[in-house]
This record gives C-alpha cells, sequence and structure tokens, in this order.
C-alpha cells in the first residue's frame, strides 16, 4: 500500500474552453469534478494503476464530504482528520486549443494544535502497513512549515521511504529529515532556491548543483513537455517524454510521483522508474479528470520514453 499525505486539500472544478481572453465572457457546458490536491491526486493516479493506496488528509464542511465520496468512488481509502473552515475548491481552466490550464482557489481551512496532533497519530499507525509515502502540496492555516520533516522522521523510525512534493519553505524545513525523493516541478525549483534557470541546460547545471550542495538523497523535477530530469546515487538523468496534445494537464507531476513510489516500491532502477514515471505522467494529460489516466495508454506511451544520462 501506498500512502498519500494530503495537508491542503481541494475539490477540482475543471471547466473546458477552446482559449481564455482577459476580459472577456467565456461561456462553456463542458465541466467535471475531480479529487484535487496534490497528495489525493497521487492515490488517484495510484487507483487508475490499480494500486492500493490510502490517503490521509484535512478536510472540512460540505466540500470536504463531497471531495472524500469522489475519492471513494476510485477505490481510495480516506482517513479524514475534520478542520475547521471549508476545503477548497480549484477552478481549473482548461484551454482545449493549447493546451494550458490554469487555477482559481477558493476557501479556507483551519487546523487547530489538537487536530494536528490527531493527524501525526493517525500517520504513526497508518506508516506502520506503508510500502511508501507521498507527501504534498502546500499546508493550511495551523500547520506549522516543519510538517514534512515531523512526517519524514516518524516515517523514517518504521524504515519506509517517502517523497515530498512541495515547494519553498516546506522543501527547506524537510531537508534535514533527509527525505528519500524531493520532487518539484521547474517553477516550484525556481522559486525555492531564488533562482532563474531560463533554459532546460540552465535548469540541468543548477539542479545537479543544488542537489550535491543541499547532500540530497534524491532531487526529481518535472519540466512538462521538456520530461523529466532528476539526481541521485544512480546518477543524473534525462527522461524524454513524447509531444502529445494535452486534455488537461492538471495532474501529471503528481502522477510523476505515484509511479515514482510505486515502482520503486516494486524494486525497479531508476531509469526504469523514471521511464514509468514519464508514461504515466504522459497518460494523465490526455484524459479530462485531474490525475486520472487508463493502463492501457501508460502501456502503449512505455517504449515511447527514453531515459538517458546526463
Amino acid at each position: 500500500m501506498i500512502l498519500t499525505v494530503t495537508p491542503h486539500t481541494a475539490l477540482d472544478k475543471i471547466l473546458f474552453i477552446d482559449k481564455f481572453t482577459p476580459g472577456s465572457v467565456h461561456r462553456t457546458e463542458k465541466f467535471i469534478y475531480s479529487v484535487g490536491g496534490k497528495g489525493l491526486d497521487s492515490s488517484v493516479t495510484l487507483s487508475c494503476l490499480d494500486v492500493d493506496t490510502v490517503g490521509l488528509v484535512f478536510v472540512a464542511g460540505d466540500t470536504g464530504r463531497t471531495l472524500i465520496e469522489l475519492a471513494e468512488r476510485f477505490g481510495i481509502t480516506v482517513v479524514p482528520v475534520w478542520v475547521g473552515g471549508e476545503t477548497r475548491v480549484a477552478h481549473v481552466i482548461s484551454e482545449t486549443r493549447i493546451g494550458r490550464h490554469s487555477h482559481v482557489i477558493s476557501g479556507k481551512i483551519l487546523v487547530n494544535a489538537g487536530q494536528l496532533e490527531e493527524f501525526y497519530t493517525l500517520f504513526r499507525k497508518l506508516v506502520l502497513n506503508t510500502a511508501y509515502v507521498i507527501c504534498a502540496g502546500s499546508v493550511p492555516t495551523g500547520v506549522p512549515p516543519g510538517f514534512y520533516q515531523q512526517i519524514t522522521e516518524i516515517a523514517h523510525q518504521s524504515n519506509v521511504p517517502v517523497l515530498i512534493d512541495s515547494s519553498r519553505q516546506m522543501i527547506i524545513e524537510a531537508i534535514p529529515a533527509n527525505p528519500d525523493i524531493i520532487k518539484m516541478n521547474w517553477d516550484e525549483f525556481e522559486s525555492t532556491f531564488y533562482q532563474k534557470t531560463p533554459t532546460l541546460e540552465e535548469l540541468k547545471k543548477l539542479a545537479g548543483e543544488i542537489y550535491a550542495d543541499y547532500q540530497l538523497n534524491s532531487l526529481v523535477i518535472t519540466c512538462g513537455v521538456d520530461g523529466i530530469i532528476s539526481f541521485s546515487n544512480k546518477g543524473a538523468f534525462h527522461t524524454i517524454v513524447p509531444e502529445l496534445k494535452a486534455v488537461n494537464a492538471a495532474g501529471a507531476g503528481d502522477a510523476a510521483s505515484s509511479a515514482l513510489a510505486w515502482r520503486f516500491s516494486e524494486g525497479d532502477s531508476w531509469d526504469a522508474a523514471l521511464n514509468w514515471a514519464g508514461a504515466v505522467s504522459a497518460a494523465v494529460v490526455l484524459t479530462p479528470g485531474t490525475a486520472e489516466c487508463h493502463m492501457q495508454d501508460v502501456i502503449d506511451l512505455l517504449p515511447k520514453i527514453q531515459t538517458i544520462h546526463i
């Protein structure tokens, strides 16, 4: 079983339009609701791959109840900690002509000290039967920036590996706990380390330096159409993915987290796991739902993924 940790859940309402024009009126009859929040998105992908997954989450209000019902339809076991406020709604604007998506987020949850301790207590129990932990996303009001550091330390006490997919202070605070994989996208990498990398080659160079300077176990950066770059004690890799016409790219990075945790828990090598990550994240962009994919698409894409040493 792979356990996902989502401190900041959301219900995605995905609106499909041709192309967004600021200041204009846009009308659409095509929209769907999807599971949101980066950790739960990873659980959605895992369920699509027929991998057993449990999602530990903070939720609140009617939106939280709707989110849990939707997640359970995927076969995800959701373990909620109920808090104050209201679970967020993420309005995802998907521009079908150019394959771009944007988020407008409303809602706010509030976590108190007792609810935070309840979350840690539940995590200590769940991690005992877990092959891998994925911690993902930002944190709501009341959750300290050292949250992922604490989660990682608890998991490591049970010898369970941890992937953290976040950015900025959440990542920086977690580094001393030596998470097994630190993952982010290109923009998040730049905002976390206060550096600009206009080209992929500059990103590769700086990411390699950050990996070495911070003595990370591994660093994975998803780069959209430019694939995935990664650094570990097995070497530096660039995973190249085919160009596809995206239906909805939301959740593609979370799908890469799912694939890595899944394949490493199965004993795959780095290059093999990265090939799966490339195929799974590419398959996600072919579906309208956030982080959803079809295994047949993954299988079809897998031979088209290339992971090379850099």
